[in-house]
């Protein structure tokens, strides 16, 4: 189970906009830390997640929410890496987050104030720390906008997409279409070493490309149907 934890909000309308994000990767659990009045705003800006809304716990401090809740493990996040002069700063980026966490007990993703993120004291609380490469001209992100991305992460890894459609031809697809393709080039009656470099320039546009599953069947079927039509 994965909470998703608010510290401090300091605007009605960030709860709203983190809810409204939530529900769009999937997240339910939405957890504030002190937060000040819910009001209309907040709701107006999660729109279709006013029941994450609704549904929220809230708690004094970080450490009552914790042990409470019981939290096995927890993520912080933060706009400032802290290289090697802050070892409690040292951070993943969220794809490293995604490929390094096992979400078998409880798991608290939390977010900072939007004026001073998270102090150091909760840093400290954490068993580990990301955060997004940004352009330094202003590497500090919208609170809604850096849990879109650490989410998207999440839930690329969880596979709650449809794989069916996204996921990429096998190398043994990819093999076949090569060889229906040769098979085509080498009705053309073409001279060898012009039928040798058409079937090497197949092979590597289909080396450079993205092409999923569904389309390698479609793609084939096409080609199966040309290489019959072929005298």
């Amino acid at each position: 189970m994965i909470y998703i934890v608010f510290v401090e909000p300091e605007s009605p309308g960030n709860i709203g906009f983190l809810a409204r994000t939530m529900k769009n990767f999937g997240f339910s659990n939405l957890v504030l830390i002190n937060p000040g009045k819910i009001e209309n705003e907040t709701y107006y800006y999660a729109m279709h997640a006013k029941d994450v809304i609704n549904e929220c716990e809230t708690y004094n401090s970080l450490e009552e929410f914790a042990c409470e809740e019981g939290i096995d493990f927890m993520v912080g996040t933060t706009g400032v890496a802290g290289g090697s002069y802050n070892i409690q700063r040292i951070a993943v980026t969220p794809e490293q987050l995604a490929d390094s966490i096992n979400i078998n007990g409880k798991l608290a993703l939390i977010f900072g104030r939007e004026g001073n993120g998270l102090y150091n004291r909760e840093i400290a609380l954490c068993d580990l720390i990301v955060s997004i490469p940004t352009h330094e001209s202003y590497p500090i992100m919208n609170v809604s906008h850096a849990a879109s991305i650490i989410f998207y992460e999440l839930f690329k890894k969880e596979k709650k997409y449809p794989v069916e459609d996204l996921a990429e031809a096998s190398l043994k697809e990819k093999e076949s279409l090569i060889s229906t393709m040769d098979e085509i080039i080498n009705k053309l009656d073409y001279p060898n070493h012009k039928s040798k470099n058409a079937s090497i320039v197949f092979r590597r546009l289909l080396g450079r490309s993205f092409i999923s599953a569904r389309e390698a069947h479609t793609l084939k079927g096409t080609l199966r149907r040309i290489r019959d039509r072929i005298l």
